[in-house]
C-alpha cells in the first residue's frame, strides 16, 4: 500500500516511468528516448529506494557523465526527500572512482596526496618522454602520442598487454616504449592522468579483491546514466561492482551515442540483455520536448540504423511548424545560416 508521502514520488509519471521507478530489484535496462524524462525517473527512483525501501543513501551509487548533470541530480533528489538524500554517491565515473582511489591508492604504491595531471601537464611529460626516446615531434607530437595511449587505456589495454599482442613491427615497439615511459614518469611524480583514475581503480579491484568485496557490499543499488556512452573500462568497473547485488539499473539510448571518438562502445547497451538474460527492459517512448512533425522526421531517419534497440518516440503535443530544409553552398554558408536563424 502506497502512503500519501510515497505517492508524491510517483506524481506526474506516465505508466512506463512509474514502472521504472518501482522496479528496484535485479538488472534493469531503461531505454530512454530523447526528451522522455529520464532524469525525472532516475531521481525519483533514488528517492523511492531511500524513502520507501529504507535503503541507506551511502549504499546507492548513481553515475552520470558530466558534473552539471550530477549536480542537477543531487538537487532534484534533495528537493524530493530533503536531507535524507545526503550521503548518496552521485557523480561522474571519474569523481566516484577518485573517491575510492583516495582511500585505497596506497595499495597500488601511490602516496595519499597523489596529483591528477591536466592536459598541459600531460603534454609536458610526453614531450620529455619523446625527447628521451629520441622521437622527433615532427614524427609524433605529444598530443598524438597522448591520444594513442588514451585509446589503449579506454580499451583496457595496459603496456604489458600491448607488449604481448605486439607484432614486432617498429611502430609497435615505439608505442610500447612510449606507453611504458609515460606511465613510469607519472608514477615517479606520484601522479595520474584523467584516464588513470578509471584504469587504476580497475587494477585496484582486480589485484586487491578485498577492496572490491567491500565496495560490492557497500553499493547495493547502482544506477548508470548515458550507458550508451560507456567505454570498455567503465563497463568492467560497473560489471564488477554489481556482480554481487545485481541491482544494476542502466539508462540510455543507443540512438544518442556520441562518444565513439573517446572510446565509448555502443555494444555495452546493445548487449546488456545478453550480459543479464534475466533483466527487465522498459522503454520510455513518450517525448515531452518536441512536436509531432519533428518526431516523425527523426523516427524516419533513425529507423535506417540496423544496429539499434527498437523504439518509436511519440508525443501528445501538436503538429508544430513544418520542417525547413536549407541547402547550404558550403560549411561557411551553413554556419552563417544557423547563426542567423
Amino acid at each position: 500500500m502506497t502512503s500519501l508521502e510515497d505517492s508524491i514520488l510517483l506524481e506526474h509519471l506516465n505508466s512506463e516511468q512509474e514502472r521504472a521507478v518501482l522496479t528496484t530489484e535485479g538488472p534493469l535496462l531503461i531505454l530512454a528516448g530523447a526528451g522522455s524524462g529520464k532524469t525525472r525517473v532516475i531521481t525519483r527512483r533514488v528517492a523511492w529506494l531511500i524513502r520507501h525501501l529504507g535503503i541507506h543513501p551511502a549504499r546507492i551509487l548513481a553515475i552520470t557523465f558530466t558534473n552539471k548533470a550530477a549536480n542537477e541530480m543531487k538537487e532534484r533528489i534533495e528537493e524530493l526527500i530533503g536531507l535524507e538524500s545526503r550521503g548518496v554517491w552521485v557523480g561522474t565515473f571519474h569523481s566516484m572512482m577518485l573517491r575510492i582511489l583516495r582511500r585505497y591508492g596506497s595499495l597500488l604504491g601511490y602516496r595519499p596526496s597523489f596529483t591528477i595531471f591536466d592536459t598541459t601537464d600531460q603534454r609536458r611529460i610526453m614531450a620529455d618522454v619523446l625527447k628521451e626516446l629520441n622521437i622527433s615531434e615532427r614524427m609524433l607530437s605529444p598530443r598524438e602520442a597522448l591520444s594513442i595511449i588514451s585509446r589503449y587505456k579506454n580499451d583496457d589495454i595496459s603496456p604489458e598487454q600491448l607488449e604481448k599482442r605486439s607484432t614486432g613491427y617498429y611502430i609497435d615497439k615505439q608505442r610500447i616504449a612510449i606507453y611504458k615511459a609515460y606511465q613510469k614518469s607519472l608514477f615517479e611524480k606520484n601522479a595520474m592522468d584523467f584516464d588513470d583514475i578509471l584504469t587504476e581503480t580497475l587494477r585496484l579491484f582486480r589485484e586487491h579483491t578485498h577492496v572490491l568485496e567491500h565496495c560490492q557490499r557497500q553499493f547495493t543499488h547502482i544506477l548508470v546514466d548515458e550507458y550508451q556512452d560507456t567505454n570498455v573500462v567503465q563497463y568492467e568497473l560497473i560489471r564488477l561492482l554489481a556482480e554481487k547485488s545485481r541491482n544494476l539499473c542502466v539508462v540510455g539510448d543507443d540512438d544518442q551515442s556520441i562518444y565513439g571518438f573517446r572510446g565509448a562502445t555502443i555494444r555495452n547497451i546493445l548487449d546488456f540483455e545478453d550480459d543479464f538474460p534475466d533483466c527487465t527492459v522498459i522503454r520510455l517512448e513518450q517525448n515531452y520536448r518536441s512536436t509531432k512533425t519533428i518526431l516523425a522526421a527523426a523516427n524516419q531517419v533513425i529507423r535506417e540504423n540496423r544496429s539499434r534497440k527498437k523504439k518509436t518516440l511519440w508525443t501528445a503535443h501538436g503538429e508544430g511548424v513544418p520542417i525547413l530544409m536549407y541547402r547550404a553552398a558550403d560549411h561557411i554558408d551553413e554556419a552563417r545560416f544557423i547563426a542567423r536563424e
